[in-house]
C-alpha cells in the first residue's frame, strides 16, 4: 500500500491509501465541523445539514440521489459527531468516477426552503426516538455537566427546541462558513486511480468557497457533578460517568486504551469478571473520547435496580485497586493480543482503512501504517497503564443516573 497526498490550485486536500490488490475501493468526504462549532442557537445543525445534503444539488434531485447510489450497488452513508462530518461511499473500482462525481457534488446542496422544512420532521422524530431508549440522553446530560461552558457540552442532534426553531438561511450560513476548501478533505483507500481522482476533484472543486470561520477552542474546565433522571417504565438502572480524558494526540493515548481493555473489555476483564459473567449487570464498559485538545474516558453501567448500589460498590472498588496496585503483566500481554487482533482484522478492508486515515489525517495530518500502530502498542508498559490510570480516573467522576420513576 502506498500513501499518497495531493492538493492543487488551492483546492481541497485528497488522501490516498493506494492498494491495487484490492478489489474495492472507498471514497469519502472528510468535513472538519460538528457539534462543537455550532452557536447554542443552532445546536443540532451540523447534523441537520448532514440529512440535507442528501436532499438535491443543482444538478440532481433527491431521487437521482438515491437511484445513482442503488445503481452503483454503493455501501454508502453518512455521520455527525462532535467535531466532524463524513459523507462516503464503497464501490468496485470502475465504479470510481461515478461515486466521486456524485459525493462531490453532494458537498455543495440546495439546501431548499422545502426540503428544510420537511426535514425538520425527520430530525425531532429522531430526537424523540432517541430520548425514548436506554440510556434516555444520559450520555448527553453527562457531556453537558462535565464540559459546562465549553463547545463539546453541545448535543450533536440539538435539542426539540433548537431544531425547531432553526431556520433555513442559518442553516445555509452555517454551510458556506464551514463547507470550504480549506476545511475538508477528499479519503481514498482501496484501488484508487489517482491521477484521475485528482484531475476531476481539482475540476469539480475549483468554485468552492474557501476561509472557513475558526473553530472556537477554550480551554476545557471539566465539572463534578450528579444527577438523578426519574423515567417512567424503565425497569433498568442505568449509570453514565465522565472523567477527565486526553487528547487525540497524547503520547498516553495508546496507554489508556489499553487500560480500558483491562478494565472493562467485554470478555476477559476485570468487570467482565466482576460483573457480566457474574450475571450481576447487562453492560459494564470503559472507553476513551478523544478530540484534538482535550477529551474524556466515559464509564457506563446497566443492571438490574435491586443491584445497582453492590454494583457501583464493586465498579468502584475495581477503579480504586487498579489506581493502588496498578495492573500486571499478564493482563497488558492480554490487552495487547485483542487489541492488535482487532486492529488486523478491521485494516484488511478498505472501508475500514478509510476512517483510519481520515480520522488521523484531520487530527495530526499525517498518516501512521498499521506495524507502527501495532508498536505503539508493543512499547506500552505496566507503568505507562499506571499512569494513564492516575491521569484519568483518579478523580470524581460526573455520574448522571437514569431510574424508573417513584409512584
Amino acid at each position: 500500500m502506498q500513501l499518497i497526498t495531493h492538493s492543487a490550485n488551492d483546492g481541497p486536500e485528497i488522501v490516498v491509501l493506494q492498494d491495487p490488490s484490492a478489489f474495492t475501493a472507498t471514497f469519502g468526504w472528510f468535513v472538519k465541523t460538528g457539534a462543537r462549532d455550532e452557536r447554542p442557537e443552532v445546536a443540532g445543525v451540523s447534523h441537520f445539514l448532514e440529512h440535507m445534503v442528501f436532499k438535491g444539488t443543482e444538478r440532481r434531485t433527491a431521487e437521482d440521489v438515491n437511484r445513482e447510489l442503488d445503481h452503483l450497488g454503493a455501501q454508502s452513508n453518512a455521520f455527525t459527531s462532535e467535531d466532524s462530518t463524513v459523507f462516503y461511499a464503497s464501490v468496485l473500482p470502475e465504479c470510481q468516477h461515478q461515486a466521486v462525481d456524485l459525493l462531490t457534488d453532494l458537498m455543495q446542496p440546495l439546501l431548499r426552503e422545502e426540503d428544510f422544512e420537511m426535514e425538520r420532521q425527520v430530525i425531532l422524530e429522531e430526537i424523540a426516538m432517541y430520548d425514548d431508549q436506554p440510556p434516555y440522553g444520559a450520555f448527553e446530560r453527562a457531556a453537558e455537566l462535565f464540559y459546562g461552558e465549553h463547545p463539546l457540552a453541545t448535543r450533536v442532534l440539538g435539542t426539540t427546541e433548537t431544531v425547531a426553531d432553526m431556520l433555513a438561511p442559518q442553516m445555509q450560513e452555517y454551510h458556506r462558513q464551514r463547507y470550504t476548501k480549506d476545511n475538508m478533505f477528499l479519503v481514498a483507500s482501496g484501488n484508487v486511480d489517482v491521477p484521475r481522482l485528482h484531475d476531476y476533484v481539482a475540476e469539480q472543486t475549483a468554485s468552492w468557497p474557501v476561509a472557513a470561520q475558526s473553530r472556537p477552542a477554550p480551554s476545557p474546565k471539566f465539572s463534578q457533578g450528579y444527577e438523578l433522571i426519574e423515567r417512567d417504565l424503565v425497569h433498568q438502572h442505568y449509570t453514565v460517568q465522565l472523567w477527565p480524558g486526553m487528547g487525540c494526540n497524547d503520547p498516553d493515548r495508546y496507554a489508556l486504551r489499553m487500560l480500558c481493555s483491562i478494565l472493562a473489555d467485554d470478555s476477559g476483564s476485570r468487570l467482565f469478571w466482576e460483573l457480566i459473567d457474574t450475571g450481576k449487570a447487562e453492560t459494564a464498559t470503559l472507553w476513551p473520547q478523544l478530540f484534538d485538545d482535550c477529551g474524556c474516558l466515559l464509564g457506563y453501567l446497566c443492571c438490574a435496580p435491586e443491584d445497582a448500589d453492590e454494583n457501583a460498590d464493586i465498579w468502584r472498588s475495581v477503579l480504586t485497586q487498579t489506581l493502588r496496585e496498578g495492573v500486571s503483566e499478564k493482563e497488558l500481554s492480554l490487552a495487547r493480543n485483542k487489541i492488535s487482533s482487532s486492529l488486523i482484522l478491521s485494516d484488511e478492508r478498505p472501508g475500514n482503512r478509510l476512517f483510519a486515515l481520515g480520522q488521523t489525517w484531520m487530527n495530526r495530518r499525517n498518516y501512521e501504517p498499521l506495524d507502527v500502530v501495532l508498536g505503539k502498542y508493543q512499547d506500552v508498559t505496566t507503568d505507562d497503564v499506571l499512569r494513564a490510570a492516575e491521569r484519568t480516573l483518579n478523580v470524581d467522576p460526573v455520574t448522571v443516573k437514569v431510574v424508573g420513576a417513584q409512584d
